[in-house]
């Protein structure tokens, strides 16, 4: 017979409280993040970057719930777990195939390192995705006729401006430089393209973008050359005549980050897939972006790892009914 108050009693009290509060605090970061301040050291636009990552905390303070056997921990997070399914729960469904006649266009998106050992195998490995559409960012000129001979055979067009490439199934009617430079840096620094695709399904205007660098330090997240340019890339898109727009690129921030704003405001992003891109060798966030204009970007997913630190990413882009040719009024 065990001694009365020797039992081992389900636990309460403080610990359970404890539990519940960190899993409403997290619901009141995942919903309604755009209202975390983003001075100083753009503090929101930090915690915009890894925001899918709050469900790994949900699920910790849930084994927390249950060994401590707190019902009140338990109940409470059913309200994290709520926000961050319905913010994030629809990028973990599967891509549904294409159908006949779906105006489909498969893309490929990669920063494939200024200093890739294996410029020909990375270009193999692209071609291997069977895209009809490759943008590549940091193809630095040692590295650009490698990979004007291993995409040539299957992309007989293409397009560089600076460090950012297009290559294309499609011919390019037209192409020119995007100026995206912020006005700290020097001149030279080209990192945007435009160019017109003429796809089975219509013209499209095909942007390919490599923002500038985020770093984190003691300050927080200097971010603002990359914010800069994103205004300016924005700007750009929004005055597009071309209706259906795709833009692929290393923006380095998430489609969540407020600095992206300028861009994730007027464009489609990815329904299906995280894609998480970089760094390859533990890929914490996307920052290798598909984005579109009068098309859906269905789904979005990693390739295997190059000589590159960042995964390369593959897109299907559906375009809509009727917009593939048009022109668009702003």
């Amino acid at each position: 017979m065990t001694p009365v108050g020797r039992g081992r009693a389900p636990a309460t009290g403080r610990p359970g409280w404890v539990t519940a509060g960190l899993g409403v605090a997290l619901a009141g970061v995942v919903g309604p993040h755009r209202a975390i301040p983003n001075s100083p050291g753009r503090v929101g636009s930090l915690v915009e970057s890894f925001l899918p990552w709050a469900g790994l905390v949900v699920a910790l303070l849930f084994v927390v719930a249950l060994v401590r056997r707190s019902g009140v921990g338990l109940v409470a997070l059913l309200l994290p777990v709520a926000v961050w399914v319905q913010a994030f729960g629809g990028l973990l469904l599967p891509g549904s195939d294409a159908g006949t006649g779906t105006r489909e266009l498969v893309v490929v998106q990669h920063n494939v390192s200024d200093e890739n050992p294996d410029p020909a195998g990375t270009a193999r490995a692209l071609v291997a995705a069977g895209g009809d559409l490759v943008a590549l960012e940091e193809v630095v000129v040692p590295a650009l006729a490698v990979y004007e001979d291993v995409l040539g055979a299957d992309y007989p067009h293409h397009v560089v401006h600076g460090t950012v490439g297009l290559w294309s199934k499609y011919p390019i009617t037209e192409e020119r430089l995007v100026d995206i430079r912020p006005r700290a840096f020097e001149a030279g620094w080209n990192r945007g393209l435009r160019a017109v695709v003429r796809t089975p399904y219509g013209d499209v205007a095909a942007y390919v973008a490599h923002l500038p660098s985020v770093r984190v330090g003691a300050r927080g997240l200097a971010s603002a050359p990359r914010d800069e340019s994103a205004r300016m890339l924005g700007n750009a898109v929004r005055g597009e005549e071309v209706g259906a727009v795709i833009l692929m690129g290393d923006l380095n921030g998430t489609v969540d980050d407020r600095g992206l704003g300028p861009l994730t405001s007027q464009l489609n992003v990815a329904e299906r897939g995280f894609a998480f891109s970089y760094p390859a060798g533990l890929p914490l966030a996307r920052i290798d972006q598909v984005m579109a204009r009068s098309a859906t970007v269905g789904h979005i997913r990693t390739l295997p790892a190059t000589g590159s630190d960042h995964l390369p990413v593959a897109a299907r882009v559906t375009l809509d009914p009727l917009q593939g040719s048009g022109r668009f009024a702003p």
